[in-house]
């Protein structure tokens, strides 16, 4: 019994080195080495979002409706256990650190949408101890691989914006309408805004910004100096949350 245990063993690891696999690879690579585009395929972009407070309207919720009915995102119906990949908070809490004395006072009345910043320099990335969150450096975009994320809540502790909910329950039976193109979650995983990413290799804006029709949101590439948001930010006098933090927030209000 023990001289064939050996013997498996050893046709084991030969079928190993012989197929140039190392034992471990998968679980060692990083994680976004599986939503990494091919190289050539996606010209490096830096995607960003500017919000036009001007034109945001007081109580709609066509973005938000849009974002959790195409995200799968449940609805519990109550703050406890509330999952949110956008939504709207009381101007004072979103700028606390804003003091601006001529922010017109009816921005101040309304309060703005809010999502995941998508940092250039995100803390949750940084305290991520399974890589399940992380960074990509071909668009900027702050992703989440929902199998390695262990329900810890280094991300949700380390993100100065609140942008981040945690599975506390299953979610499938609070959604009402299951969208079959994106994955759905499970109990003990945290989720978050994805800037859309599946929506964007297909050639597709966020569906936030598809669902405004006040077009209070212009979604594009900052490193094109066509795209209408790079114009919109040097004409617009814009805001960011907590730019203290050093963490280039890529999310833009326009006041």
């Amino acid at each position: 019994m023990e001289e064939s245990r050996r013997r498996f063993l050893k046709i084991a690891a030969v079928s190993i080195v012989g197929l140039g696999v190392k034992p471990l690879d998968v679980l060692g690579a990083p994680a976004g080495e599986r939503f990494r585009r091919p190289a050539g395929e996606m010209n490096r972009k830096r995607w960003a979002m500017a919000v036009d407070l001007k034109r945001c309207p007081e109580g709609c919720r066509d973005c938000i409706d849009a974002c959790h009915r195409v995200h799968n995102v449940p609805d519990f119906g109550n703050p406890k256990d509330e999952i949110k990949w956008i939504w709207r908070e009381p101007f004072k809490n979103v700028f606390s650190s804003h003091e601006h004395p001529f922010i017109r006072e009816d921005y101040r009345r309304r309060p703005p949408i809010v999502l995941c910043n998508h940092c250039d320099y995100p803390p949750c990335v940084r305290v991520c101890p399974t890589q399940a969150t992380f960074r990509r450096e071909e668009d900027g975009i702050v992703m989440m691989d929902y199998h390695r994320c262990i329900g810890c809540r280094f991300c949700v502790a380390g993100c100065p914006y609140e942008a981040r909910s945690m599975n506390f329950r299953d979610p499938r039976p609070a959604i009402r309408q299951i969208n079959p193109d994106f994955p759905t979650r499970t109990k003990g995983v945290v989720e978050k805004c994805n800037f859309c990413e599946e929506r964007l290799v297909k050639g597709l804006p966020p569906a936030c910004v598809e669902a405004c029709k006040d077009k209070a949101l212009i979604f594009g590439d900052l490193e094109s100096p066509a795209a209408e948001i790079r114009q919109i930010l040097q004409d617009r006098f814009s805001i960011r949350r907590k730019p203290e933090l050093g963490t280039k927030p890529q999310v833009y209000y326009l006041v």
